[in-house]
């Protein structure tokens, strides 16, 4: 039998059959690992898509409770300065309000969102050329909101109400808001988060994958976990500022409730510039900007590191093609 060849870091060496194990050894430790969700000239495989799927819900949806949890105060004081109306004060007890019920909406949207964005991601950056990466981005992010909005909603109309007192518990509020105003009360405002989150989620996710492009081609090494959480929390800090007339709209709609104050988007923002002028739909912009952008530092920080354990899981896994590094015996 001839000499075993063996690629690394796609130089070729000649190695003798006695250095196999050696080989094998200095392969795992030289072949660049493969990012979550990287790309692949080869067929997608089956299985590489449920992997990428699930791992995308698992990290996902661990960021996201994490950064609720740490955040939901800062959430808590936005929305109650949003809404507000003229000189009115804002209440600063209770910042916790409504925590656990939304923690049981933000776990599998977190997760869906992240478990849809990785594989869209995937599959468009296959499909665009290398210079329309961002395009990937941005359309992945979009595709991956109006998949989570199906629960963001209930939980974002739940959770507004609970913290500007309008319940006490989720149950109750769940409960209540569907006997008065019918399933579609936990859908209001459904279109103004949309025009608000699609937005957001395409921005930021483009914004951020583009600064990691960027910042690895000029660092040329893989980012450590406090470089993904900075270029995280700019990204984050940006699109909040950029988004939040849209957000003060968005909750305007969402806690309004049967008295149905506002007749649509459009009749919203005429009604909020005639009686309480421009600057009132920027109210809240100093919270969302801390509350996004420290949101952001954590969420792309555990998304990365989550998504890192569960690739080094993956490389640590048994493989089928590990038997053909071994020689054939004749």
């Amino acid at each position: 039998m001839g000499p075993l060849t063996l690629t690394i870091n796609s130089k070729n060496s000649s190695m003798s059959s006695p250095d196999v194990s050696n080989a094998k050894s200095q392969r795992l430790q030289l072949i660049p690992k493969k990012s979550f969700a990287s790309i692949s000239s080869g067929e997608e495989n089956p299985v590489d898509f449920l992997r990428t799927l699930f791992e995308g819900f698992i990290a996902g949806g661990t960021a996201g409770v994490v950064v609720e949890t740490a955040l939901y105060p800062i959430d808590t004081i936005k929305t109650r300065l949003q809404a507000a109306r003229g000189g009115g004060k804002i209440v600063l007890h209770g910042l916790y309000s409504g925590l656990a019920g939304n923690l049981v909406g933000v776990l599998p949207a977190s997760a869906l969102f992240v478990g849809v964005y990785e594989p869209a991601k995937k599959k468009l950056l296959k499909m665009l050329p290398e210079n329309l990466s961002a395009v990937a981005h941005l359309t992945a992010g979009a595709v991956g909101g109006v998949a989570a909005s199906l629960i963001r909603v209930p939980t974002e109309v739940v959770k507004q109400r609970l913290q500007t007192g309008q319940f006490s518990s989720a149950p109750d509020a769940v409960r209540l808001i569907v006997s008065k105003e019918g399933f579609k009360g936990l859908y209001a405002g459904y279109g103004s988060f949309l025009l608000r989150d699609l937005p957001f989620d395409a921005i930021q996710f483009c914004i951020y994958e583009q600064l990691r492009i960027g910042y690895k081609l000029a660092a040329r090494r893989d980012l450590h976990d406090p470089e993904n959480a900075a270029i995280g929390a700019f990204a984050g800090a940006i699109t909040g500022a950029i988004t939040t007339p849209l957000d003060v709209i968005k909750t305007r709609l969402m806690i309004q409730g049967s008295a149905n104050q506002y007749k649509g988007i459009f009749d919203c923002v005429q009604t909020i510039l005639k009686e309480e002028g421009p600057p009132a739909l920027l109210k809240g912009i100093g919270p969302r900007v801390l509350w996004i952008g420290i949101g952001g530092s954590i969420f792309f920080g555990v998304l990365e590191r989550t998504k890192k354990i569960l690739a080094e899981r993956q490389l640590l896994q048994p493989s089928n093609d590990q038997s053909s590094d071994t020689p054939k015996q004749d």
